[in-house]
């Protein structure tokens, strides 16, 4: 297998802790180690006498049990915890894709959900999405694309870097054409549970649909990246022992005090996603009036979930030399669209951190 440089991360590499304001981050606002164990009386003593031996490669029994609680009938046997995201990605793709299957894939999106697929042979069709549109999904070309060699259809709602969120309707008809042909998905729902409504929260993939892939993690909705912990949930067993048995030749287990630590978040993610939201909502309206406020530059979609969003400039200028001087001169930071292989007029745009305000300000007296 030979894959090309991560475009997002070789820049993030490059910049992400070398900057004052970082106005592209992916996730909700981190807490200490302490702040997480103060959510229970008894935890701090108990975060010390933690074992530092292996951890279970599935991931432990009480972290699969409370992972499972997410889902309305996923069990902890339904439960694969990673090392973050990103190894079940590349995992999923290796165990379920082969040279010559079709790979239908949401976009603009996280480059390792086309980029490992097109390494093992596999062909992909993006499925393109336009600002002009509000980023919908269209069903027309889905069902048009779908072929006789296609294997999986690749999801991300709420999706990253847009923001959008699918409705109800047309999940249901995504779903539908999958059953119908077969087809895997693997849909990925890291930033589930910060939809601004909850009447618009999708159901889990997984729960619904038994040949589909569930991905989660604590980095994104949680703000909890430094744990490196995720997982996927779903009823297909055969893709399930596929993959717990290649996880023995990437990380074999995760660390066991991250899974404390996760153990303890997911115990208390309704106070941690209520915070987060707060947070999300406050920088939205900030957002939301700043794009009014500069309409003659920007083009301004606001999200429907998560905390990134996709703007585009109207200037003549390009994304990434707008967002390369905004860095030289302010030292905030925004993600150029390129880096999604995606043009070069949009760039995202993240609030769901307390000190975007004074990210914001700064990129304003930028653009005055």
């Amino acid at each position: 297998m030979k894959l090309p440089n991560f475009k997002l991360e070789r820049y993030f590499a490059q910049y992400e802790f070398n900057v004052s304001y970082l106005l592209c981050a992916s996730d909700c606002e981190s807490f200490s180690i302490q702040e997480l164990l103060d959510f229970e009386p008894t935890a701090t003593a108990a975060f010390q006498q933690q074992w530092l031996g292996y951890a279970e490669s599935r991931g432990g029994f009480e972290l699969r049990q409370e992972i499972a609680k997410l889902y309305q009938h996923m069990t902890p046997d339904n439960i694969l915890v990673h090392v973050g995201a990103q190894e079940a990605i590349f995992n999923f793709m290796n165990v379920a894709l082969s040279a010559n299957d079709h790979v239908i894939v949401h976009f603009p999106c996280y480059q390792s959900l086309f980029e490992i697929a097109q390494s093992i042979g596999c062909e992909v069709t993006m499925w393109q999405t336009k600002e002009a549109d509000n980023w919908e999904l269209s069903i027309d070309f889905l069902r048009a694309n779908l072929k006789q060699n296609t294997k999986a259809i690749v999801l991300n709602c709420p999706h990253n870097p847009t923001g959008y969120l699918l409705s109800h309707d047309k999940f249901g008809e995504i779903l539908a054409l999958a059953k119908q042909h077969n087809l895997l998905i693997f849909f990925d729902e890291v930033y589930r549970g910060l939809e601004y409504r909850a009447e618009d929260r999708l159901p889990s993939a997984c729960d619904v649909y038994e040949n589909a892939i569930s991905l989660g993690v604590m980095s994104k909705s949680y703000g909890l990246a430094g744990l490196r912990l995720g997982w996927i949930a779903t009823k297909n067993e055969d893709i399930y022992q596929r993959m717990a048995s290649f996880k023995d030749f990437t990380t074999i287990c995760n660390s066991t005090p991250s899974e404390f630590l996760a153990i303890l978040a997911l115990r208390h993610q309704n106070e941690i996603m209520q915070r987060n939201l707060g947070i999300i909502r406050h920088n939205l309206a900030l957002l939301n009036d700043f794009f009014a406020r500069h309409e003659e530059l920007f083009t301004w979609q606001s999200p429907k979930a998560g905390c990134i969003a996709f703007p585009s400039l109207k200037l003549h200028l390009g994304a990434e030399q707008f967002c390369l001087d905004l860095v030289q001169q302010k030292g905030v930071l925004l993600l150029p669209s390129n880096h999604y292989d995606f043009g070069n007029r949009n760039f995202r745009i993240g609030f769901g951190r307390k000190n975007m305000p004074e990210s914001l300000a700064q990129l304003e007296e930028f653009i005055v």
